[in-house]
């Protein structure tokens, strides 16, 4: 049974921060991990960008970001300062778009394969998420993936102790796959994704975002974005590889300068 996003206003997303004429305001989770880069990519793609570290960080915010970091510390930190109930009102609720950036991604999960006892995912996209399933830091990688989709070149996604996707309900689609494992997905209005984008140079990750707000289309994706919904299986023995394009590349420089994703 798919996760509900909750429901839906009759204006779109019902998020505040999207009127016309207005730049949106886009609020990025800031209370550890790899935050900087993302608010960088927002602002000079035009959004006004809020650093939400307190539930009331979130008033007016149209769209929100989680990115990587420590996925355990995210958690512990989100119950610490009474943020993890708004924020999953935000997201679930109130259906606010939201990207999820490798530990983002965990957090955002229905379910942690192998997270802490005290670590619970926001049940906001229905995907079970094994953590640092591409292994340590000295495995990380960079691949040329091609996204259902999405127009251009395949993304060039760089994978710093990247977790990976290892069931998705029926509401979810896979939008990208590294040798048969789903690594971007997509439900409703929250798109996560194993690697970060922020770090790549190429900004249509985000731009997919941003180009939800004020659409009003019920919170799909309006970029080209639009593949079937997936049934619900097991993904940690994959019938083989379905990706296209997917090219293994030196690790990226960010990959030696600290712990960025568990």
């Amino acid at each position: 049974m798919a996760v509900a996003p909750g429901p839906q206003s009759a204006g779109g997303t019902g998020a505040p921060g999207a009127e016309p004429g207005r730049r949106p305001l886009v609020g990025v989770l800031a209370v550890q991990g790899a935050f900087a880069a993302h608010r960088a990519v927002l602002a000079r793609l035009g959004a006004r960008v809020v650093e939400v570290r307190t539930p009331g960080d979130l008033d007016g915010v149209a769209a929100l970001v989680l990115p990587g970091g420590e996925s355990t510390t995210i958690s512990m930190l989100l119950a610490f300062n009474g943020l993890r109930e708004p924020l999953r009102r935000a997201i679930v609720e109130e259906r606010r778009p939201t990207l999820g950036t490798c530990a983002g991604m965990i957090v955002l999960a229905r379910t942690i394969v192998d997270g802490r006892d005290d670590q619970v995912g926001l049940d906001a996209i229905d995907v079970s998420v094994r953590r640092n399933a591409f292994g340590r830091q000295v495995d990380s990688f960079e691949a040329d993936l091609d996204i259902a989709g999405l127009e251009g070149d395949p993304f060039p996604a760089i994978f710093i102790r990247a977790p990976v996707v290892e069931d998705v309900g029926p509401g979810v689609d896979v939008l990208a796959t590294v040798d048969g494992r789903p690594v971007l997905c997509r439900q409703g209005t929250v798109l996560v994704a194993a690697f970060h984008p922020e770090l790549s140079g190429d900004d249509r990750l985000h731009r997919l975002l941003l180009d939800q707000l004020g659409s009003g289309s019920e919170g799909e994706l309006v970029a080209g974005v639009v593949v079937g919904a997936a049934e619900r299986h097991d993904l940690r023995n994959p019938p083989g590889p379905t990706r296209l394009g997917c090219q293994n590349r030196p690790a990226h420089p960010a990959a030696g300068s600290g712990p960025i994703a568990r």
